[in-house]
């Protein structure tokens, strides 16, 4: 298909202005002040509307294979298409893991087959299975998850003979989960010893204890300072964690990187009250303090991207006692509209959220001609009209496990269209699945 979208106003580089964009395939072929149609092209009157390019969400749990019950990777690709992220990098804590190239490929033909976004998958790394991941070519895989802190999937590594070898010999990115383990269940056994086993959520952040994410985190930087290897801390929750990372030097030459997610900027601690389960991730949710330097350090670059850490699980799981309910929540369907509600309320800017959505995700992974709108580049594009407003509601839910934790609100903006490789795969309400998703490529090992 060929497209021509009229006098959008496009967000891009830091810059905003007024625009005609033609996509030809896949590609982004022009973007001017005015381009007239002079070929067979379809077009899109945008006036009013503003265009993004498609987020990037670095951290999604899809849930498949082995857990289909809470979500899929067709129906949450669906959900993060419709909420304007075009592309995401998928967690390896699945049944079967990810853990060999074997299961590894599988997830990429799976998602070849049913997935509208672009997506990536990330190798697992496990306390035995550094020889299997340095088979890993990570030119055409987004990196090396390694659970520095047990979560959902028992993939713990904390073996320090298997963490010192992935450090000194992995050649891509390592993203890291950071919780010391044994510091968190040292404090759920002091709980339970104190008030039982009918513990409130509100305990959770006790439990899994900033000291616990620091001590972890400061372990995983000074392992990767003595290898320099190339470090992802995934969804940092404490403002002391802010100390181990840098906004002195531009993002393309940081060795260590960042990363914040929509529930850590949006909810604190004074939410489990209400929220109980339906909020409970780990790293948990903390303080207002935290969340307020968390926020700041997106302003500031300390953080250099922001994502979902979309973990879906079913009500009925979360309903449970708190001891026994999974960890995780859905998020893609609603994290760009959650930081465009932060635009509104003038506590960021619609450049920094592309920069942090976008750009940013694109240049640390380095990911082959994507998030950003450039002639030339794959055509991953969200059209929002930012005065629709738009309730979330049980009816408009798109993730399998049919629940949000967004739930009831009222979020100021709407997503109109996105386009993800050139194709129409959402246009107000409605999908197109003729055509799916790509995998995703990377310019060199990192």
């Amino acid at each position: 298909m060929k497209y021509l979208i009229k006098n959008a106003t496009v967000v891009n580089e830091g810059q905003t202005g007024i625009y005609d964009v033609l996509i030809d395939g896949e590609i982004i072929a022009k973007i001017a002040r005015s381009i007239e149609n002079t070929g067979n092209y379809t077009e899109i009157n945008a006036e009013g509307l503003v265009m993004l390019p498609g987020a990037i969400d670095d951290q999604v749990h899809f849930r498949e294979p082995g857990f289909t019950h809470k979500g899929e990777i067709y129906t949450e690709a669906r959900a993060a298409v419709a909420g304007g992220i075009t592309s995401y990098m998928e967690m390896p804590n699945t049944n079967p893991q990810s853990t060999n190239l074997l299961e590894l490929e599988k997830k990429y033909s799976r998602a070849a087959a049913c997935s509208l976004a672009n997506y990536s998958f990330y190798m697992g790394g496990t306390n035995h299975n550094l020889e299997e991941t340095l088979k890993v070519d990570y030119s055409k895989v987004c990196g090396l998850k390694l659970f520095m802190g047990s979560s959902t999937g028992d993939m713990l590594v904390d073996h320090q003979d298997a963490l010192e070898g992935f450090f000194s010999k992995t050649e891509g990115l390592i993203a890291t989960h950071c919780e010391y383990d044994p510091l968190v269940k040292q404090n759920q056994e002091r709980i339970i010893k104190e008030y039982g086993e009918n513990i409130p959520t509100y305990f959770h952040p006790v439990i899994r204890s900033e000291e616990a994410c620091y001590k972890s985190s400061s372990m995983a930087v000074d392992l990767a300072k003595k290898h320099n290897t190339r470090l992802h801390v995934l969804h940092i929750s404490t403002a002391k964690e802010l100390s181990l990372f840098t906004n002195k030097i531009p993002l393309k030459e940081k060795r260590i990187t960042a990363e914040a997610c929509i529930h850590h900027l949006w909810f604190c601690d004074d939410d489990y009250e209400k929220k109980g389960n339906l909020i409970k991730w780990n790293p948990s949710i903390k303080t207002a303090y935290d969340r307020e330097k968390l926020f700041d350090a997106v302003l500031n670059d300390t953080i250099d991207v922001i994502a979902t850490d979309h973990a879906p699980h079913t009500l009925e799981e979360k309903n449970l006692p708190y001891l026994k309910a999974p960890s995780g929540g859905p998020l893609v369907q609603h994290s760009v509209l959650a930081m465009l509600d932060f635009y509104h309320n003038k506590k960021i800017s619609i450049e920094r959220i592309v920069k942090k959505m976008s750009h940013d995700v694109a240049d640390l992974f380095r990911i082959e001609k994507r998030g950003y709108i450039r002639e030339g580049y794959y055509a991953d594009l969200v059209l929002v009209n930012l005065h629709k407003k738009n309730t979330v509601t049980k009816d408009n839910l798109l993730y399998k496990c049919g629940w949000s934790p967004f739930e009831g609100h009222t979020f100021k903006s709407s997503i109109v269209k996105t386009f993800v490789s050139g194709h129409l795969a959402y246009d107000e309400g409605k999908f197109d699945e003729s055509q799916f998703g790509r995998r995703m490529s990377f310019s060199k090992p990192i």
